[in-house]
C-alpha cells in the first residue's frame, strides 16, 4: 500500500512539473510569436533604438521605455539591496528577541501589502515631498526608484536572512575562536558562506523591481522621452503595455506584445549572468 501510494505521489507531481513547464512554454510561444512578426515587420533596429513612440502614426521606438526601465531598477537596487542586506544582518544576528518579534512580521506584512496601495503611499507621501524639494512635479525616477526600493525589501530581507541563518554556527565560532571580534566574524565569514542565498535574494527582488507596473505608473510620470535626469519623468517597459493595451489593435498590439518579448529577453540575461557570477565564485 506503501508503495501503491508513492507511486501515485510520483505521478502527481510528474504532472504537476510538465504542466508548470507546458504553460512556461505556451507563454514563450505566444510571446515570440505576434511579438517578434511585430518587431520583423516594424525593424528590428528602428524598434529597439528609436526614440518616438507615435502609435497613431505608426512610429515605434522603445529606446526611452528601455531606458527607464534600467534607470528605475538600478535606482532601486541603490535603494534597496544594501539597506536590506543589512537588515537581514541585523535580524539573523543582532536583534534582540523582543524587537524581532515586531520586526519580523512586520517585514511579512511588507510583503503581502499590493502593489498599488504602494503606488498611494508614492503618490500622497513621496511625490509631494519632492516636490517641495524640487519644485517640479515630483514625479519621476527618483521617487520611482525609491518606492521600488521599499517594495523589494521584504524579498531580500526574507531571503537573505534565511541563508545567514542556514550557515552552520561553526564557521562563527571558528572565527571567534581565532581572535575575531563579533562583528569581524559575521562579515567576514558568516556573510560570504551566506552569499549564493543572498545573491538569489537580489535576483529575486531585480525581478520584482523590473516587472512592477501599477506602483511605477502613479510616481514615474509617464511620458515616453528618454529622461535627462533623475527627477524626469519616464515611462517603463512594463507601464508602457499596461496603459496602452486596453485600446491598441493591429500592429500597434503586436508592438506592445513585442515590447513583452523584450522585457522578457532582458530578465533573462540578468538571471543568466548572476547565474556566472555565482558559477565563477565557486
Amino acid at each position: 500500500m506503501k508503495k501503491v501510494s508513492e507511486s501515485i505521489m510520483h505521478i502527481v507531481f510528474f504532472i504537476a512539473a510538465c504542466v508548470s513547464v507546458a504553460c512556461v512554454a505556451l507563454i514563450c510561444i505566444f510571446l515570440f510569436k505576434n511579438g517578434l512578426t511585430a518587431i520583423g515587420q516594424i525593424g528590428p533596429w528602428q524598434f529597439l533604438s528609436g526614440t518616438e513612440w507615435r502609435p497613431l502614426n505608426e512610429i515605434f521606438g522603445i529606446f526611452p521605455m528601455i531606458i527607464g526601465s534600467i534607470y528605475v531598477t538600478a535606482g532601486a537596487i541603490i535603494v534597496g539591496v544594501p539597506l536590506g542586506i543589512i537588515c537581514a544582518i541585523f535580524m539573523a544576528k543582532f536583534c534582540p528577541d523582543p524587537l524581532y518579534k515586531i520586526m519580523k512580521p512586520a517585514i511579512n506584512l511588507m510583503a503581502g501589502i499590493p502593489s498599488i496601495v504602494y503606488g498611494f503611499f508614492g503618490l500622497v507621501v513621496l511625490v509631494p515631498i519632492i516636490q517641495e524639494l524640487r519644485n517640479g512635479s515630483g514625479k519621476g525616477v527618483f521617487t520611482a526608484s525609491i518606492l521600488l526600493g521599499i517594495m523589494i525589501l521584504p524579498t531580500i530581507v526574507n531571503v537573505s536572512e534565511s541563508a545567514i541563518r542556514a550557515v552552520p554556527t561553526s564557521y562563527y565560532e571558528g572565527a571567534l575562536a581565532l581572535g575575531d571580534t563579533k562583528e569581524k566574524s559575521i562579515f567576514r565569514t558568516v556573510v560570504p558562506a551566506a552569499k549564493s542565498g543572498i545573491v538569489a535574494g537580489v535576483i529575486l527582488g531585480i525581478g520584482r523591481a523590473i516587472g512592477e507596473t501599477m506602483a511605477v505608473i502613479m510616481v514615474a510620470g509617464n511620458q515616453p522621452v528618454v529622461p535627462n535626469g533623475i527627477f524626469s519623468g519616464v515611462r517603463t517597459m512594463t507601464a508602457n503595455i499596461v496603459l496602452e493595451m486596453g485600446y491598441a489593435s493591429g500592429l500597434h498590439r503586436e508592438a506592445l506584445i513585442g515590447t513583452g518579448v523584450v522585457l522578457f529577453v532582458f530578465i533573462l540575461i540578468i538571471n543568466i549572468l548572476f547565474s556566472l557570477l555565482k558559477k565563477e565564485d565557486k
